[in-house]
């Protein structure tokens, strides 16, 4: 009998209706969504879903990125659900989390899915990230703090990261669906 998360469920089929162009990757989100009770869970050797903030300025021209510290690469904030199925929550608590910013507002709306793979660390085996983004609005101070899961934080606008080829293809996918809202 397949597992059912009702919110998300209802999330993935909203997206659908916006994205129809993604209806592939939606499928494989819905069918990972009702593999295992423990998909929300770290512990959840094969993959887990994670959150992830599309962060961006209160004039929306520009977003917030960490230079990750373990991939080495520039990327939007966010991480695990360990165990919330609220996966909106999950982006606005990384965001505060490795921000240091407060008067975040997230959007409850999926913005961005995507399935990455993770490499093999230490004693983690590779797994997979499914990976729901939301946007989430910066609203008053953008004086960040670089956590300890970051080398760096920085604002980037929006319309350079659409056009850098070296940026990550999912920043750059999430870029032009930010400024495809606003065209």
């Amino acid at each position: 009998m397949p597992l059912i998360f009702p919110p998300l469920a209802v999330a993935f089929d909203d997206y659908r209706a916006r994205h129809p162009e993604e209806r592939e990757t939606i499928v494989r989100f819905a069918d990972f969504l009702a593999s295992h009770a423990a998909v929300f869970e770290r512990s959840h050797a094969v993959g887990h879903f994670t959150g992830s903030a599309w962060l961006v300025s209160a004039d929306g021209g520009r977003v917030l990125l960490t230079h990750h510290r373990k991939l080495g690469r520039w990327l939007q904030l966010g991480g695990h659900a360990d165990g919330d199925a609220d996966l909106a929550q999950v982006a606005l608590r990384e965001a505060e989390e490795e921000s240091g910013l407060r008067d975040l507002v997230v959007e409850p709306a999926i913005f961005d899915l995507d399935a990455h793979r993770i490499p093999a660390r230490g004693s983690e085996p590779e797994h997979w990230h499914y990976d729901v983004r939301h946007v989430v609005r910066a609203t008053g101070s953008e004086a960040f703090a670089v956590s300890e899961e970051s080398l760096a934080l920085a604002w980037k606008p929006v319309r350079e990261i659409a056009a850098d080829p070296q940026a990550d293809a999912s920043l750059r996918r999430m870029a032009g669906k930010w400024l495809a809202r606003y065209a």
